[in-house]
C-alpha cells in the first residue's frame, strides 16, 4: 500500500516530476537534517543549490517529507538494525527522503532506490550506500505489513507528534481528526486581486485566457483559488502589481476592518507584527489611510517593503518591538490589526515543520506574548476606535480564551464581532476558522472596540 498527496507546494503535480539524479538528494538531505533535529526551518530553505531542473523535485522532498515525518521515522526505526550516529544526521534524512519517494511521490522505484542510496557518496559516506540500499529495498518488499504495523499509532497514522494531537482533540473533540488530516494535505494557491488595479471576475477571465484554471473564493471578495499551484510570475500582471498570494482566511482582516475604516478616509492605522506584509497590502489596496506597518523582524519587514514596492503601495515601516512604546509618536490609532505571534497550527499544511519544531511549552509561552502585546497596544487606539485580534492558530489557549482574558480585566473593551459572519464558528468573543481541504487555511479572528469617552 503506497499513500499520495495530491500536489507538492510548488505546484507541480508528483506524476509529472522528473528524477534529479543523486546531487538534488543529497542537497535535500544536507537541508533537511537540522530541520529534522528541530534546529532549523523549511524557511531557510535554499534551492539555487539545485540546478533549475531539480527545484521543483527539491521543494516536494523537503516539504513532503517534513509532511510525512512521523511515519517516515516509524519505518526507518524498523529498517534499521540501529540508529545512526548523532553524527550521521545527513544520512538519517536521506533514508527518510527515501522512504518518502517510495510511498509517497511516483518516481520510479529504481531511481527512488538507487539514486538515494547513490547520493550518500556525496555526502561523503559511501559506507551508508549499502545500508540505505538494503532498508529500502526491504520496505518494497514488506511495504504493506511494515506501515499497517506504524499506523496501529494514531500520531504516526495521522502524521502529527503525540501532544499536538492531544491538544486538538481536547480543543476540537469532533473535529481533531479532520484538522490533522487537512494539515497533512498541501494548501491551495489563493490569489488576492488587487482591486484597485482590477476587478476580480476580469482577472478571473485574464487567467482563463492565459490557461489557468482558477475558482472564486467563497468568503472573501478579492479571493482566487487557482486548481494547480504555479510560479508566481507567470501570473498575469503579478510583476505589475494585479495580484498576490494570499490564502482566503488571511483576506478576512480586511473584511473585519472595512466598515471601520472605509467611512474615514484618513484614518490613522497600525499593522502590527505586519510581517510578511500580506494584510499589510490589502488593507492599502481597499482604502484611503494612514498606516503604519511595524515588526520586530528586520529581515521580515524588509519583505513588506518590497510587497509594497512591487504593488504601488506606501507605508510608514516601522522595525521595533510592539510591546514597547519607543517607536510611538503619541498620536493614537483610529484602528489597529494586531496579527499576533502564534504557534501556526491552522497553516501546517504550508509549514509542516511546524510539527518538528514547535514543542508543548511553546504554547503557554506565546499565549503570555500575546497578552502583553494586547495590553501594550490598547492603550495606542483612540476611544471609539477598533483592534482585531488575529492568530493562524487553532489553539483556544491563544486565541478565544486569550480574548475572554483581556475582556474580562479590560473595562473599556467591547466585543463586536459580528454574530451573522458566513465564515467560521463562534469561538468566544471571537471567530474562528478551521483548515479546510482545498479552501481557507486556520485562523481566529475578534474585533474589540474602545469604549468612547
Amino acid at each position: 500500500m503506497t499513500r499520495s498527496t495530491p500536489h507538492s507546494r510548488n505546484g507541480t503535480r508528483h506524476g509529472e516530476m522528473t528524477d534529479g539524479g543523486q546531487a538534488v538528494r543529497a542537497s535535500a538531505a544536507r537541508a533537511l537534517a537540522p530541520v529534522i533535529a528541530g534546529k532549523g526551518s523549511l524557511n531557510d530553505l535554499d534551492d539555487h543549490q539545485v540546478v533549475a531542473r531539480d527545484r521543483a523535485l527539491f521543494k516536494a522532498l523537503c516539504y513532503g517529507t517534513c509532511r510525512t515525518l512521523p511515519r517516515l521515522e516509524a519505518l526507518a526505526d524498523r529498517l534499521l538494525k540501529s540508529p545512526f550516529k548523532a553524527r550521521d544526521a545527513d544520512v538519517q534524512a536521506l533514508l527518510l527522503l527515501g522512504i518518502h519517494q517510495l510511498l509517497y511521490l511516483r518516481i520510479p522505484a529504481h531511481a527512488a532506490v538507487g539514486e538515494t542510496a547513490g547520493a550518500a557518496r556525496l555526502l561523503g559516506k559511501e559506507w551508508a550506500t549499502r545500508v540505505i540500499n538494503g532498508c529500502l529495498r526491504r520496505l518494497q518488499r514488506e511495504s504493506a505489513a511494515l506501515q499497517a504495523e506504524v499506523d496501529r499509532d494514531p500520531a504516526v497514522a495521522l502524521l502529527h507528534p503525540r501532544w499536538l494531537l492531544k491538544t486538538l482533540r481536547q480543543a476540537w473533540p469532533d473535529d481533531w481528526r479532520a484538522i490533522a488530516e487537512a494539515n497533512n494535505v498541501p494548501g491551495p494557491m489563493t490569489l488576492r486581486v488587487n482591486r484597485r488595479r482590477v476587478d476580480r471576475e476580469i482577472y478571473l477571465a485574464r487567467l482563463a485566457d492565459a490557461g489557468f484554471e482558477a475558482r472564486l473564493c467563497l468568503h472573501s471578495p478579492d479571493g482566487l483559488t487557482l486548481e494547480t499551484p504555479c510560479d508566481v510570475q507567470a501570473l498575469p500582471g503579478f510583476a505589475e502589481g494585479d495580484v498576490s498570494v494570499q490564502d482566503e482566511a488571511a483576506q478576512l482582516a480586511a473584511e473585519l476592518l472595512g466598515p471601520v475604516l472605509a467611512p474615514r478616509p484618513g484614518g490613522r492605522v497600525l499593522d502590527a507584527c505586519c510581517a510578511p506584509g500580506g494584510k499589510t497590502a490589502h488593507l492599502l489596496e481597499l482604502f484611503d489611510i494612514e498606516l503604519v506597518a511595524l515588526d520586530s523582524d528586520a529581515v521580515r519587514l524588509a519583505r513588506v517593503e518590497d510587497t509594497l514596492a512591487r504593488l504601488g503601495l506606501s507605508a510608514t515601516l516601522v522595525h521595533d518591538d510592539a510591546t514597547q512604546h519607543r517607536w510611538w509618536d503619541g498620536t493614537l490609532f483610529d484602528a489597529i490589526l494586531l496579527d499576533a505571534p502564534c504557534s501556526g497550527t491552522g497553516v501546517i499544511r504550508r509549514h509542516p515543520d511546524i510539527k518538528r519544531l514547535r514543542r508543548p511549552s511553546d504554547i503557554a509561552q506565546l499565549a503570555d506574548l500575546q497578552r502583553r502585546l494586547l495590553d501594550s497596544l490598547w492603550p495606542l487606539l483612540r476611544p471609539g476606535g477598533t483592534l482585531v485580534y488575529a492568530t493562524c492558530s487553532v489553539l483556544p489557549e491563544e486565541n478565544s480564551e486569550r480574548i475572554d482574558d483581556f475582556l474580562s480585566r479590560t473595562p473599556d473593551a467591547q466585543d463586536t464581532t459580528p454574530a451573522d459572519l458566513s465564515w467560521g464558528r463562534s469561538a468566544g468573543a471571537g471567530r474562528q476558522l478551521l483548515p479546510t481541504a482545498n479552501h481557507h487555511d486556520g485562523f481566529f479572528y475578534a474585533r474589540l472596540k474602545k469604549a468612547a469617552i
